[in-house]
């Protein structure tokens, strides 16, 4: 008798791959509005998309 059912437990897949594989698989794109990668104007991209689509993002107050 296994301790976890099949498909739970064992290597987890690391995020930045997890994003690859949506991105490349079913076109699915999952961006930080605050990536350190990105250049001011497309993080401005991504911000005006977001607020387009989702609405004004709320701000935490405690910091997260």
């Amino acid at each position: 008798m296994k301790l976890y059912p099949r498909g739970f437990g064992g290597q987890r897949t690391p995020p930045d791959k997890l994003k690859r594989d949506g991105w490349r698989n079913q076109g699915v794109l999952v961006i930080s509005a605050d990536d350190p990668r990105l250049a001011w104007p497309q993080r401005e991209l991504i911000r005006q998309i977001g607020e387009t689509l989702y609405g004004t993002r709320k701000e935490a107050s405690n910091g997260w």
